[in-house]
């Protein structure tokens, strides 16, 4: 079995496996009919309904589940990528969700308070939110290199930070809507026109430019992983900090450059749900796309372009989700589906064994070795003896 078989082949199986896991939960509740069809609905509601459209129906039934699936699909890529670049360098980011928050209210600003150009003010919004994740991030990375605290502990705590200063403080009081006035409303104020993120088909759908700056960062981060001297170097100190240090690697800087860019990248999924589809902070960013960046990054093997094909097939499937509710099933049955995945990922070993167990040909019965027969011995004269 090939090396890159063997590495994509645990994370394809554990799919499968939580797809059917999943099917047997609702066809054990109701009946297998109705979770077919659940199943169905799943997919029709994040590629669209093909049959229905075939039949003479609207381009909106494809369009605007393709928008809804490419809208979350971005959200998890970013995401997920901030943790793949953060395991890169040997750091586990659980403080995507903080750093998330951070950009989304830096977007939140520089799109209400700034004016610019349209093309100028997204990308403004964009770099702020980016650089707000980013410092945010920074802060675990000190706390790491300098004084030695554990980025899981340091990150978490971070991530609740981040809720209380901006959630329970900043967009309730002084950055909320109508702050100083009678008006009694949460979250930021609504962001200017020029800062919200092209739309790509229009009133057709709501897919905009977020879906392929995704795209392009991840293609963008591959390219830098495998192919430029800094990548090579940051791999180099997550496999083995001391021998890259030995070989004149700067650790320390690498390690605080992953370490801000995954930040950013968390950061610009904020932005990217602002920008995109809220247009404003809201009284909370309850959606957990921060934490579900780890298991899309483990599901997708660490690697830039297993996330992409992560974050696209759970997207389709969360995307389909509301349309599972027409059948008595609920909309966030998808994430049970990924949380299952993420839970048999962590098995890789045992796929491991098992792919090896069935490829490992017979061992063939080991043959009596002859024993050697012992050489003839030169017959001795015998001694006469001395008078």
């Amino acid at each position: 079995m090939g090396e890159r078989l063997r590495t994509i082949l645990p994370s394809i199986l554990s799919v499968l496996l939580a797809l059917a896991v999943c099917w047997c939960f609702i066809a054990l509740t109701r009946d297998a009919r109705i979770a077919s069809e659940a199943y169905l609905q799943m997919l029709r509601g994040g590629i669209g309904d093909w049959g229905a459209y075939l039949d003479g129906g609207r381009v909106t039934l494809l369009t605007r589940p393709w928008g809804e699936a490419a809208i979350k699909a971005s959200l998890l890529l970013l995401t997920g990528l901030s943790v793949t670049v953060a395991f890169k360098v040997g750091l586990f980011n659980i403080g995507a969700q903080g750093q998330m928050l951070m950009g989304a209210l830096a977007a939140a600003v520089v799109g209400a308070q700034v004016e610019l150009p349209t093309v100028l003010h997204v990308i403004a919004a964009l770099l702020g939110a980016a650089v707000a994740g980013g410092l945010w991030a920074l802060i675990a990375a000190w706390l790491k290199l300098a004084r030695g605290v554990h980025e899981v502990i340091s990150t978490i705590m971070l991530n609740w930070v981040a809720v209380s200063l901006v959630d329970n403080w900043l967009v309730v009081g002084p950055l909320r809507a109508g702050a100083g006035t009678t008006l009694n409303t949460t979250g930021t104020a609504e962001i200017h026109a020029t800062a919200h993120l092209p739309r790509l088909l229009g009133d057709l759908s709501r897919l905009h430019l977020g879906f392929p700056l995704a795209l392009a960062v991840a293609l963008g981060l591959w390219v830098w992983l495998a192919r430029l001297r800094t990548g090579f170097e940051t791999r180099a100190v997550g496999l083995g900090p001391e021998a890259a240090r030995a070989a004149g690697i700067p650790v320390t800087r690498r390690t605080a450059e992953a370490m801000g860019l995954a930040g950013a990248l968390a950061g610009l999924a904020g932005a990217v749900l602002v920008l995109g589809t809220e247009f404003r902070y809201p009284g909370t960013l309850g959606a957990p796309y921060g934490f579900d960046g780890i298991a899309i990054s483990l599901i997708g093997g660490n690697h830039p372009l297993g996330v992409t094909l992560s974050a696209l097939f759970f997207g389709v499937l969360r995307a389909g989700g509301t349309r599972m509710q027409l059948l008595g099933v609920h909309k966030t049955y998808p994430e049970l589906i990924q949380g299952l995945a993420l839970l048999f990922v962590a098995g890789r070993q045992v796929w491991l064994t098992l792919l090896s167990a069935r490829k490992r040909p017979p061992e063939a019965p080991a043959e009596p070795q002859p024993v050697p027969e012992a050489a003839p011995q030169p017959a001795q004269r015998p001694e006469v003896p001395r008078v």
